[in-house]
């Protein structure tokens, strides 16, 4: 069945049925938490074949885990969050009372990346049948294996007018991106994003766009450069630096850039004494993506760079990048101008926060931002005086595995945010409904206007005759 058939299916199925219950809701996503816990070890197994090695660990720590934590967490306040709101009265209007309901949009595109492709797909569809909605699903081409999983899965798991993945190539998916659905979730690249959104447009789509971007992280100088060498080290190397908030660069202390260059590195070693035939260390995606990180690095060295490396050098055809630093990186090239996605980190020196802070203000709006600090004061001066999607102090990436706070970008690193009730609420329509009391005001002053309407007016501070 094509595209278009399975939307009108899907739209046809969802106008026929009334609204699903909370119960009905708590079922699907029980259904998705079973799927998940019955297949661990073919997910496992597929996004390893699809990566060429990834880490079983990883995979359950970023994929598995993260989204059965949002299903239950969903389903714990589900209830709640469907409960209508009641809203005041202006007095002008009483006796009456407000209310806001939270009604499904309908039909909700999915378009999934390559690099979490369980925790990206199966993440957003929790939000999206927690709303009430049906689904459709563009997974990545990258990703063959998984696709084909998802779709077995999925396939049996839901009737196909309420759950539906579509395989295929890049035109396929510009063809889903173009379908008239009730909402358009797209997670990828600021490139393809614009493409998706201009494909939207002309349906008059709403789409939410979870893009990339330069995630940097701000090293406050009284901080501990080896403590936080650490830190930087276990979320930049977290899937081989595949990860759409990895720290993408760091703005070190100019005195202590050397000696956090170097922790870095040192922990990378720690981590992955060897990379060749490790089964914690995740391969790049494909020898496309590898040659494209091959060419950053050796663009930033060859214009004068210190690159650090990892003592083991890639073998064979085993795509191991090895995790790389790079110090002093030039300002226009490759490293410093587009998202890495790969695990190279570059350092640049800075004299203190607020220039760190002047240079990402500088800079396009990032999907994540890390401050490493212990002083209040300079934390809250970070938070205030930039802007980012999300944030994580002393640490890095983990605010987007927690189930009770949104995740989103902001400007070119995307717009809208789902996770929590914050999906709930992105994947519904919220549907003022106002009931008139025994006395409308309104119907009362209608025309012909005469004394009574200007006496009222009057009333309400206003000048009918002037």
């Amino acid at each position: 069945m094509d595209q278009i058939s399975i939307l009108r299916r899907q739209r046809a199925a969802f106008e026929a049925a009334p609204p699903p219950s909370a119960a009905a809701r708590v079922t699907a996503l029980k259904t998705l938490e079973s799927l998940l816990r019955a297949n661990q070890g073919r997910i496992i197994g597929s996004i390893s074949a699809d990566f060429g090695n990834r880490s079983r660990v990883e995979t359950l720590m970023s994929e598995i885990l993260p989204t059965l934590a949002a299903s239950a967490h969903a389903r714990r306040h589900l209830a709640r969050w469907m409960r209508p709101q009641r809203r005041a009265v202006g007095l002008n209007f009483q006796p009456a009372s407000n209310r806001v309901e939270y009604q499904p949009l309908g039909v909700v595109g999915i378009v999934a990346p390559w690099n979490y492709p369980i925790f990206l797909t199966l993440g957003p569809l929790v939000d999206v049948l927690a709303a009430g909605n049906r689904a459709m699903i563009k997974p990545s081409e990258y990703t063959p294996a998984t696709s084909a999983l998802l779709a077995e899965l999925l396939g049996a798991a839901f009737p196909a007018e309420e759950v539906a993945v579509i395989e295929g190539d890049a035109s396929v998916a510009r063809a889903f991106t173009s379908l008239p659905f009730d909402h358009l979730l797209f997670t990828g690249s600021t490139g393809v994003g614009r493409a998706v959104m201009r494909a939207a447009a002309e349906n008059l789509v709403p789409v939410t766009l979870e893009l990339g971007g330069k995630s940097p992280v701000i090293l406050d100088p009284a901080y501990d450069v080896g403590k936080a060498a650490k830190s930087v080290a276990v979320g930049k190397f977290f899937n081989a630096g595949q990860t759409c908030t990895a720290p993408d660069y760091v703005l070190a202390p100019a005195a202590g850039a050397q000696a956090f260059a170097q922790g870095v590195l040192a922990a990378s070693e720690a981590m992955f004494p060897t990379l060749a035939g490790n089964p914690d260390y995740t391969a790049i995606i494909s020898d496309r993506h590898f040659a494209r990180l091959a060419g950053l690095v050796a663009e930033a060295e060859a214009a004068g760079a210190t690159v650090l490396r990892h003592r083991e050098a890639p073998a064979g055809n085993v795509r191991h990048f090895p995790p790389t630093v790079v110090l002093d990186p030039p300002l226009d090239s490759g490293l410093m101008q587009d998202e890495i996605f790969g695990p190279i980190l570059p350092v640049v020196r800075v004299e203190n926060v607020a220039e760190a802070i002047g240079f990402v203000n500088a800079r396009p709006r990032p999907l994540a931002l890390y401050a490493y600090t212990n002083d209040p004061a300079v934390e809250r001066r970070i938070l205030d005086r930039t802007h980012s999607g999300g944030v994580t102090i002393n640490s890095t990436i983990v605010h987007t595995g927690q189930e009770d706070l949104p995740f989103g970008g902001i400007g070119p690193s995307g717009m809208g945010a789902y996770h929590a009730r914050e999906g709930f609420f992105q994947f519904s329509h919220a549907r003022a409904v106002h009931r008139p009391g025994f006395f409308s005001g309104f119907e009362f002053l209608r025309p012909p206007h005469g004394r009574t309407t200007r006496m009222v007016l009057r009333a309400m501070g206003l000048s009918p005759d002037k």
